[in-house]
């Protein structure tokens, strides 16, 4: 006989599963079972079954009937049924029963032993770990917690099942399956932004993914909710994980297998994450909160983790075999690389800015070699790397994307950090080819020429601040990895990359972005929207650095990737719109139209012909949409006029709206001239179906335009301050630490 009360009140036997009877009888048995072989006295149970002021004249004779029902359930014939045997003893009743029959006891057994495991055979005590946690089905007692009991041990009981599920996350971290607890890990912190080991743990895992400004971005919010809530600062194993995460200390990078365990017990003893270790569990046991964590089985690390792990730096690149003489085509993952850095400079001018570049310089390249590419040429601002030089791989393409998306990752987190305006930016742009590569004689650096590279290079100048840009090639080839949008320039066209889809899961990878709750806001609008079928408007307002491209970038991700039946279309009005003025425009169109980035002009005007005939009410009204909208894809034919075309505009997305919920996010409005603002707010203000205008736009919009959105009742501003506020001083420590670590050290 099997008694269960790590979830709801249940008792196996041969036969399956004993009827317990009613709702006293069953609490009764609880309250028993949290107490076993320990004698639980009368008026103990009745408080567990009534409020003092709620009891009965009859309550003891309700309990005495409880304990009678209960005999009868353990009287069964079985031989487990006649070792549990429910006694009166003074002052009370206890319940004998071998504690390996109750799950909550097996459960403190198993983690005690996961325990003893964690900081010399992790694996081991992965599974442990695992395997005690997967006695848990809801939260404990959950139909009496349901019946209105409340008891003080429960939240002993949560706080033994999060300290157990911690301890299964640092073993799995140290078994190098950052990804398989990432997840969890978001939604456990999310709902215990208290628990700073938590924290630390996904930060940790985070920075092990790529992902250092999610990190440090998660530092920031848990210590505004620690201020905000306690008046109090982070401990100081957070403070220092969060300097580790800025200056890439190779103690967070995962060592090879045989020394992981190793490397965890060395993050503790140097302070950079809350220790792991725990007293001995209380004798009631560990517990759970309704919708706790529940963390997925240990699995091997994915081909990215083992590349990650393999990569990782360990005070150095990673030796290169020597090439033989001779000349060789190589199919390979070009990845161009562009920053852009903005410091008050001090006396020493020049020099200053050199050694900044210099550790820039060190910090792309630092990542470019962690994820198995090789920098092969590094001029001024702009680094080049190749992706299977040395050893070829289906997925090399693959690791220069990720690769592009780890340098964004760590130096967007400078964007903007001054308060001058200064700060560090980044862009990057990935292709796929052939290159030629001719080693002349043994030693020398190879030559290595290709139109490819050339391609890449193009790429790049077309790419924005805090974009990474990839090909049409690329974008086919990895597909099923990352998460493309169509997006055009005033100069060219490509494919930006929003997202990654968990490899793990076959989902998209859960949100840790420091705008999460921004997220959240921005897609029940989306939903409410759709329900009212009426527009809204939206403007995200904030300065340079404050993370609205981001956000706008993530929404489109979250609706694409989630199944939403909203469309989200991305345009973008750039600075020298001169050329353009309706560009942002025309990328929307051609968005919704399904034209592919680089498509000739007839190509565009014969798609958005398709789609102004499926939606115009008649063929006049077609034709004459049709033909002011082909004028978008030739910027000389609206230079000069814009309002016909507008007009057309704004009537093509009405009809959209009608047949299907649009986002429409544009970026940048403030740069937008006087025509083009005005068509954006009567398109929000008079469509009669589910549309939503994000507009995301710096301050100047409002002394440019006061009235902006103002008394409009389907509209709303957010705004937007900046989420972390890394100064100049932090940024120049940060690039200078970069380049000192990456010079050979001087003797003398």
């Amino acid at each position: 006989m099997q008694f269960r009360i790590l979830g709801p009140v249940e008792v196996v036997g041969g036969g399956g599963s004993v009827a317990l009877g009613g709702t006293k009888q069953r609490a009764t048995l609880g309250s028993l079972l949290l107490h076993a072989n320990r004698v639980v006295a009368t008026s103990q149970l009745l408080n567990s079954l009534w409020e003092v002021d709620d009891a009965p004249v009859t309550a003891r004779k309700i309990l005495q009937n409880a304990i009678y029902g209960l005999r009868g359930v353990l009287s069964g014939g079985s031989a487990d049924a006649r070792s549990v045997k429910l006694l009166t003893q003074p002052p009370g009743y206890m319940l004998r029963v071998d504690p390996r029959q109750v799950d909550l006891y097996l459960f403190q057994q198993l983690v005690a032993e996961g325990r003893q495991q964690l900081h010399s055979d992790p694996e081991a005590a992965s599974r442990l770990l695992h395997e005690a946690l997967g006695l848990w089905r809801g939260p404990v007692l959950a139909d009496l917690v349901e019946a209105g009991m409340e008891w003080p041990e429960l939240a002993a009981l949560e706080k033994s099942r999060l300290d157990a599920t911690e301890d299964y996350v640092d073993a799995q971290l140290a078994c190098g399956r950052h990804h398989a607890v990432l997840a969890d890990l978001e939604r456990m912190v999310q709902a215990e932004p208290l628990r700073e080991r938590s924290c630390a743990q996904l930060m940790l895992a985070l920075y092990r993914c790529g992902r250092q400004a999610d990190a440090l971005s998660l530092y920031g919010r848990v210590r505004s909710v620690l201020i905000e809530d306690l008046g109090l600062e982070p401990g100081r194993g957070l403070q220092k994980l969060q300097q580790a995460i800025l200056t890439q200390d190779s103690a967070l990078s995962l060592e090879p297998a045989g020394a992981r365990a190793a490397a965890t017990v060395s993050l503790e003893a140097r302070g950079l994450a809350p220790s792991g270790r725990r007293e001995p569990a209380p004798a009631i046991g560990g517990g759970a909160a309704h919708g706790g964590p529940s963390l997925a089985a240990p699995a091997a690390p994915s081909d990215h983790c083992r590349t990650i792990l393999d990569a990782a730096p360990s005070g150095g690149a990673p030796q290169e075999p020597p090439r033989p003489v001779g000349t060789e085509r190589l199919r390979v993952g070009v990845l161009s690389v562009r920053t852009r850095l903005a410091v008050p400079l001090g006396a020493s001018g020049r020099e200053d800015l050199d050694d900044l570049l210099d550790g820039a310089a060190s910090v792309v390249r630092q990542q470019i070699e962690r994820f198995g590419g090789s920098v092969t040429a590094s001029i001024g601002s702009t680094t080049l790397a190749l992706f299977g030089l040395n050893a070829p791989g289906e997925d090399d393409v693959v690791q220069a994307v990720r690769a592009a998306l780890a340098v964004r990752d760590v130096l967007d987190v400078f964007d903007g950090a001054g308060a001058d305006g200064g700060g560090l930016s980044m862009c990057a742009a990935v292709d796929m080819g052939e290159v030629l590569l001719r080693q002349r004689r043994p030693g020398d650096a190879p030559t290595i020429v290709g139109a490819v590279l050339d391609a890449s290079q193009s790429l790049l100048s077309d790419t924005d601040a805090g974009e990474v840009r990839v090909s049409d090639a690329v974008r086919r080839g990895t597909e099923d990895v990352f998460v493309s949008v169509p997006t055009e320039t005033p100069t060219g066209a490509g494919w930006q990359v929003i997202g990654i889809v968990d490899e793990q899961l076959g989902k998209p990878e859960a949100d840790a972005s420091a705008r999460s709750y921004e997220l959240d806001f921005l897609q029940e609008l989306v939903r409410r929207t759709q329900r009212c079928s009426a527009p809204h408007l939206v403007t995200l307002l904030g300065e340079r650095g404050s993370g609205k491209t981001r956000l706008l970038r993530d929404l489109r991700h979250r609706i694409t990737t989630r199944s939403e039946p909203a469309r989200c279309l991305n345009g973008r009005t750039h600075a020298s719109s001169g050329e353009h003025p309706l560009l942002a425009q025309a990328q929307l169109l051609a968005d919704y139209c399904g034209v592919r980035p680089g498509a000739d002009v007839a190509e565009a005007r014969a798609a958005v012909d398709r789609a102004v005939r499926s939606l115009a009410p008649s063929q006049p009204t077609a034709s004459r949409m049709a033909a002011q909208l082909a004028r978008l894809f030739d910027p000389s034919a609206v230079r000069h006029e814009t309002g016909p075309v507008l007009e057309a505009w704004c009537d093509f997305f009405r009809e959209a709206a009608r047949q299907s919920p649009l986002v429409l996010c544009l970026d940048d409005v403030h740069q937008a001239d006087d025509a083009v603002l005005r068509a954006v707010e009567e398109l929000a203000e008079s469509a009669d179906g589910a549309l939503v205008v994000v507009a995301a736009a710096d301050p100047s919009l409002l002394r440019r335009r006061p009235t902006w959105a103002g008394g409009k009742s389907h509209a709303t501003t957010v705004t937007l301050d900046r989420s972390e506020a890394f100064t100049n001083e932090q940024l120049v420590s940060f690039l200078l630490s970069a380049a000192g670590s990456a010079r050979p050290q001087m003797c003398g």
